[in-house]
């Protein structure tokens, strides 16, 4: 299993913000909500729409200590309704005339989901990658890195100078 950060300064500076957190209110998950929600909308703004149910299934998770964020489809529903997300944000191969992409052998058995029959040999076009994910993350990164060190910061300066709840 692999460790969180291959850096012992940081998994210290996380041990800290999480005893902090438990003795004094911290800035950082204010500050974390806002980042998680800005991505949000880059993500929503750029994910491509055709009734748009998928974009408004996004949501965002802050962990209580402000340390942790989760931006996406959260729960085992929406990630069953909304399986089609990774082929959209990384594209797909394709299956046309018998050959699979990269000129390799076809699939010699039926293709069959046990109820439906999809031939022999379908034709499956490639699609291309609309990639929404990473680009969010990209085009946020600066501001959200700059928003948080700065809530780091304060929570720091705040618990050094031995400031309480309030």
């Amino acid at each position: 299993m692999k460790r969180r950060s291959s850096i012992r300064g940081d998994i210290r500076l996380r041990r800290t913000l999480r005893n902090i957190h438990r003795t004094m209110d911290n800035e950082l998950r204010p500050e974390m909500e806002k980042a998680a929600n800005r991505i949000l909308e880059t993500q929503r703004q750029l994910m491509p729409k055709d009734t748009g149910a998928a974009a408004a299934a996004l949501r965002i998770y802050v962990s209580p200590s402000g340390l942790d964020a989760q931006i996406g489809i959260r729960g085992k529903r929406d990630n069953r309704k909304f399986f089609y997300l990774r082929f959209i944000e990384y594209g797909t191969k394709g299956y046309m005339g018998g050959k699979r992409a990269g000129d390799r052998n076809r699939r010699v058995s039926n293709k069959s989901d046990g109820t439906h029959f999809f031939g022999k040999y379908p034709d499956i076009p490639a699609r291309p990658a609309h990639p929404w994910l990473r680009p969010s993350m990209q085009v946020n990164r600066e501001y959200v890195m700059a928003d948080i060190e700065t809530a780091v910061r304060r929570t720091l300066r705040k618990a050094s100078q031995g400031v309480g709840n309030g």
